[in-house]
């Protein structure tokens, strides 16, 4: 991997989201989404936890990242740039790479904001510090790989709302593989449950980091964005 090449597309991206109002609007919209859910709990109810945000988090993300990474590849079909990128000495991957890294510290960035809940929680309540900072790695790697597929939409197709659709259907099926689990048999229940996103999710931010659940995450992330290369090399050839 050349890490220049990955650098400069990168400062690229991360120039095109906030130099235009989208990244704005996108992260003005998770954090009225997500502070909704955490004040609905601390004034309603009269509780200072993260425990909805946690839970609502991995669904909204199958919204949320795919709006931020459908433009990645379709917008640079739709106009033209990506012919141009593609003759330069760029390997796809590192394209590919740099592309998902500006989303997805698009995606951290909005995740930060809402450590100021976590601040609260740790002022108001008796917060355990071991679950929350777990349950905030797992939300950095189901956003990681919801972004991934994200990126797979946009590069198989150059219309933004397609590519948003064909990441959306991506995401929300490994995201609600896990209630299928329920009313598969036994045999393979275990299988299906093992594929969804959310049971890992949830495996992490009961506070324990397992390297099987990161190893997944990882896993996934690295085959969307290697699928996503491969596709953009046979649309070299059309």
């Amino acid at each position: 991997m050349n890490w220049n090449v990955v650098s400069a597309i990168f400062k690229k991206e991360m120039k095109s989201f906030f130099g235009s109002p989208m990244a704005y609007i996108v992260l003005s919209v998770f954090l009225i989404i997500t502070g909704w859910f955490f004040t609905l709990n601390l004034f309603k109810e009269n509780l200072a936890h993260l425990r909805s945000i946690f839970d609502i988090l991995p669904f909204l993300l199958v919204i949320y990242a795919p709006a931020i990474s459908m433009r990645l590849i379709a917008e640079e079909r739709k106009s033209g740039t990506m012919e141009l990128l593609v003759t330069m000495p760029v390997r796809d991957f590192d394209l590919i790479f740099g592309k998902f890294l500006a989303a997805f510290v698009l995606y951290a960035v909005g995740l930060a904001f809402t450590l100021i809940y976590a601040l609260t929680v740790i002022i108001l309540g008796n917060a355990e510090l071991g679950p929350m900072f777990a349950g905030y790695v797992g939300l950095l790697l189901c956003g990681g790989v919801y972004i991934a597929f994200g990126v797979l939409g946009s590069a198989l197709t150059e219309n933004q709302i397609v590519a948003f659709i064909l990441s959306f259907l991506l995401s929300g099926i490994f995201a609600i593989l896990i209630f299928s689990a329920m009313i598969i048999p036994a045999p393979f229940a275990d299988i299906v449950q093992y594929l969804s996103t959310t049971y890992h999710f949830q495996n992490i931010a009961r506070g324990v980091i397992d390297s099987r659940d990161v190893i997944y995450f990882l896993s996934l992330m690295f085959l969307s964005l290697l699928l996503s290369s491969r596709a953009i090399a046979q649309r070299k050839f059309l």
